[in-house]
C-alpha cells in the first residue's frame, strides 16, 4: 500500500503537469523555456498554484468578542484613515512563481499530449549497436562492491550444516573465502536507434532578434520531442548568408550579418556534413531550415531545388522548413518550395511561422506525421 506522501507527491506532479499543459502555448509564446538541471531533468518555472484555505471576510457583523461595544460597533483601528509613514506597502499579494522539476520525458510527454503527436517510426535500417552490462547471473569470484550477501550466507550454511559444525543453540554463521558469491555481469549488444538533427538559419540582415527567438524556442521543443524517442542523437548548427559554415549551439542564435542571402550555401553545406559523418543506413537525419523567405535569384533557388531532390530528400527521414515572418522578407522562398512540393509530399514539410503564438502549430506541423 502507497504511503500518503507519496499518493499526496503523486497527485501534486499530475496537477502540476495539468497546469503546464493548460498553459502550455501561453508559456512557449512567452520565450520561456525549462532550465536543464542535469540527469535528463528540467526545471519548469510556473504560476502558483492556488491550494483552498480559509479566508477571514470583511463582513462587520456578528461574531464573538469580549470588552464593552454592541454588535456591528467597527473594532478600533478599523474603518479609520491612515496616518503618514503608518500602514504597510501595498495590499495585494505579489506574483509568485513555483518552479518544479520534470524529466525530459515528462515535458515530452505534456508536450505530445497536447499536440497529439504520434510516436516517430524510426527508419527499419541498420541502427547503432551499445553493449549493456546486465548482472543476471553469480559467479565465485568479483570485487566486494558486487558481493552477495545473501547467497554468501546460504553457502556458509550449506557448508557448515554439511561439515556438521552448525549448532542450531548458537546459530552463527561464519562464511570462509570459498562461500563467497558475487553477482556477474553478461555483456548484451542492443541496437539503439541514432538520430542527428542538422538545423539551419539564415542570419542574413532581414532576420532580427525576434525572429531568431521563435528559432530558438521552436528548436528546442524539437529537439525535446526527439530526444525522448531516440536514444542517440546529434545536434548540428549552420548559419548562413550569401556563405555559409558550422557552428557551435551559441553562435548559432547570436550571429546576425548584414549580407545578402544564398540559400544553397547551406543545403550544399547540408549535404556535405550528411556525406561525410551520417550514413542514411544507419542514421535518421532530419535537416531544419528557417528563413524569412528571400534568397538572391531564381537560379539559386533552382539549385537548391536540385540539391533537394537529388541529395537530401534521399537521404532523409524528413526535410522541414519553417519560414519565419519579417517584415523585411518577401517570403518568395515558401511559394517557390510549396509549387515544387504539394502538401502530400513524403519528405518535405512546410510550415509558415507568423509569430510566437504560432510556435506550437507549427511543431505539429513537422512532427505530426511521426516521421
Amino acid at each position: 500500500m502507497d504511503h500518503p506522501i507519496k499518493r499526496d507527491h503523486s497527485r501534486f506532479r499530475k496537477i502540476v503537469k495539468g497546469k503546464i499543459r493548460d498553459n502550455l502555448k501561453k508559456y512557449v509564446s512567452s520565450g520561456e523555456m525549462p532550465v536543464p538541471k542535469g540527469g535528463g531533468v528540467f526545471r519548469v518555472p510556473m504560476p502558483r498554484i492556488d491550494t483552498p484555505r480559509f479566508k477571514f471576510g470583511s463582513r462587520g457583523e456578528g461574531g464573538t468578542g469580549q470588552g464593552s461595544g454592541e454588535a456591528g460597533d467597527p473594532v478600533d483601528g478599523q474603518g479609520q484613515p491612515g496616518k503618514p509613514g503608518q500602514g504597510e506597502a501595498g495590499e495585494g499579494e505579489g506574483n509568485k512563481e513555483l518552479e518544479v522539476e520534470l524529466s525530459l520525458d515528462e515535458l515530452a510527454q505534456i508536450l505530445g499530449e497536447e499536440l497529439a503527436l504520434p510516436r516517430i517510426e524510426p527508419k527499419g535500417k541498420k541502427s547503432l549497436e551499445s553493449t549493456i552490462d546486465r548482472y543476471t547471473s553469480i559467479g565465485t569470484t568479483g570485487p566486494d562492491s558486487l558481493k552477495h550477501f545473501k547467497r554468501s550466507y546460504k553457502e556458509a550454511l550449506k557448508r557448515q550444516v554439511a561439515m556438521g559444525t552448525y549448532d542450531p543453540k548458537n546459530p552463527v554463521i561464519i562464511p570462509v573465502r570459498g562461500d563467497f558469491r558475487y553477482r556477474a555481469a553478461q555483456a548484451k549488444v542492443e541496437q539503439q536507434n541514432a538520430a542527428v538533427v542538422i538545423y539551419m538559419m539564415d542570419v542574413s540582415g532581414s532576420m532580427g532578434d525576434e525572429q531568431k527567438e521563435i528559432v530558438r524556442t521552436e528548436s528546442f521543443w524539437i529537439n525535446l520531442w526527439l530526444k525522448s524517442q531516440y536514444k542517440d542523437i546529434e545536434i548540428r548548427y549552420i548559419i548562413h548568408d550569401a556563405t555559409a559554415k558550422e557552428v557551435d549551439e551559441e553562435v548559432f542564435f547570436k550571429t546576425r550579418e548584414s549580407g545578402g542571402t544564398l540559400i544553397s550555401s547551406a543545403y550544399k553545406l547540408c549535404n556535405e556534413i550528411i556525406k561525410a559523418d551520417y550514413n542514411p543506413a544507419e542514421w535518421n537525419i532530419y535537416p531544419f531550415h528557417f528563413s524569412d523567405g528571400d534568397n538572391w535569384s531564381t537560379d539559386d533557388t533552382k539549385l537548391c531545388l536540385d540539391l533537394l531532390d537529388n541529395q537530401i530528400l534521399p537521404a532523409c527521414n524528413v526535410f522541414c522548413y519553417g519560414q519565419v515572418e519579417s517584415r523585411y522578407g518577401s517570403g518568395q522562398f515558401l511559394k517557390d518550395l510549396s509549387t515544387k512540393y504539394t502538401e502530400t509530399h513524403e519528405k518535405i514539410i512546410l510550415s509558415k511561422i507568423k509569430n510566437k503564438e504560432a510556435i506550437l502549430d507549427s511543431i505539429k506541423d513537422f512532427l505530426g506525421k511521426g516521421r
